[in-house]
């Protein structure tokens, strides 16, 4: 005991070139641990803030037949008393210069990524309102017009005060939601599916946890100091939805062998939908009408009325 006393006694008080260096390089790696763990929410986490992105949507739709969205305003309170942000959207159509509301039996429940806001994920739920589906979509904690700011546990609490909103406040039946979760809202939802009896699940370009993309992005990473575990694989076969999983082979932010190992994770009923050639942020642009239509069917073979 004495010895080991001594020794980094004497390893601390040396002056000799070797040991100074051992010091300074301790040090170092001390120091980035202590930089993760006060800023981890800052790598994680990209919001923009109201008044940033375009909230100018709601207009009917202005030409013949065209099928866009009714955006209603929502605010809830979440179970911490944190007042968070979304948009109720349901399709509507110009028909003989009439704006008709169209009718949806099947509610989809979106928890989008880690940087924005509800405002740049618009374009995609005009695009979805053709499949005749209500979009509901927040803004987590901190970001758009949300209060607070995002932590892994305040996500959930978000996504569970989205959850009560509809079935409660709309009375929407669970057997009529589909949740869908992308990129890091992939683990919210999966975290929610978990918990609740939804009707299914979408899962797009997710990964299997906080600390397997920390060890693919630096595989030298401490990940034992990650505070945030957003532990997807160890969730996803709690979940007896059906599920469908959706990733490209091109993504170059979250690795498809994620994707595929959280999709051979998942009990049955699953499918998967390969987006070929789409990067992280373009899966929906590269799949075009083939991937909204896999959407559509999938949240239509979700409805109670046609089983799964």
């Amino acid at each position: 005991m004495q010895f080991i006393k001594r020794f980094f006694r004497n390893l601390w008080s040396s002056r000799r070139p070797a040991w100074l260096g051992l010091r300074i390089l301790l040090f170092l790696i001390l120091g980035f641990v202590v930089f993760v763990m006060l800023f981890e929410d800052r790598f994680i986490y990209f919001p923009s803030k109201y008044p940033e992105g375009d909230w100018n949507v709601g207009n009917p739709p202005a030409r013949e037949g065209e099928i866009a969205p009714k955006v209603e305003d929502v605010w809830m309170e979440t179970a911490d008393g944190v007042r968070i942000h979304g948009w109720y959207c349901t399709p509507r159509q110009n028909s003989g210069g009439q704006i008709l509301q169209l009718p949806t039996s099947m509610t989809l429940l979106w928890f989008h990524g880690n940087a924005g806001n509800i405002s740049g994920r618009y374009e995609i739920v005009r695009k979805l309102m053709v499949e005749k589906v209500a979009v509901f979509i927040i803004d987590y904690r901190g970001y758009g017009r949300s209060e607070g700011s995002p932590s892994e546990q305040g996500l959930y609490k978000d996504a569970m005060a989205a959850w009560n909103y509809l079935t409660s406040e709309r009375k929407v039946a669970a057997g009529n939601i589909v949740i869908f979760g992308d990129s890091l809202g992939g683990a919210v939802a999966i975290d929610l599916a978990a918990k609740v009896e939804a009707a299914g699940l979408i899962v797009q370009s997710s990964f299997t946890s906080i600390s397997d993309m920390a060890a693919q992005l630096m595989p030298v990473f401490p990940r034992f100091i990650l505070r945030t575990k957003m532990d997807s694989i160890n969730k996803i076969g709690r979940v007896r939805a059906p599920k469908l999983f959706i990733h490209s082979p091109a993504d170059e932010m979250v690795p498809y062998t994620l994707g595929r190992r959280l999709f051979e994770a998942a009990e049955e009923p699953k499918q998967f939908y390969e987006v070929k050639g789409a990067s992280h942020n373009e899966t929906d642009a590269v799949g075009g009408r083939a991937y909204y239509e896999a959407i559509g069917n999938f949240v239509r073979a979700c409805a109670p009325s046609q089983g799964v």
